[in-house]
């Protein structure tokens, strides 16, 4: 039996978007994908609506989203909800919503990255 919580992406991503919500008011994505032998996070890949990304990095919403997102992965593999691997951060007018994607599905997965 699976201890996955449903809500436990969707807490944290709200809780990031209200600590950020400067950043997350302007339209961007985050892909990511895992490591193949290990539930740990691998690549990002991030774009931007605007040229914002100094302030992403400086206010700490890179490094805290990075964090969450390993932690997401970690979660994930420990109660062996699938997907796991790779997906797509979304935020702009406020919100951080989360899809999981199917392995091979980014372009993280194509090549060495």
């Amino acid at each position: 039996m699976s201890n996955f919580d449903q809500n436990f992406e969707t807490a944290r991503l709200a809780s990031l978007a209200e600590q950020h919500s400067n950043i997350v008011k302007v339209t961007g994505e985050v892909v990511f994908r895992a490591e193949d032998d290990e539930d740990r996070l691998s690549g990002t890949s991030w774009t931007l609506e605007e040229d914002i990304f100094d302030q992403v990095t400086e206010s700490g919403f890179k490094l805290h989203l990075i964090e969450l997102l390993d932690a997401f992965i970690a979660h994930r593999g420990q109660c062996n909800e699938l997907p796991k691997k790779e997906g797509i951060v979304r935020f702009g007018d406020g919100d951080l919503s989360i899809e999981w994607l199917p392995d091979g599905s980014t372009h993280l997965s194509k090549g060495d990255s």
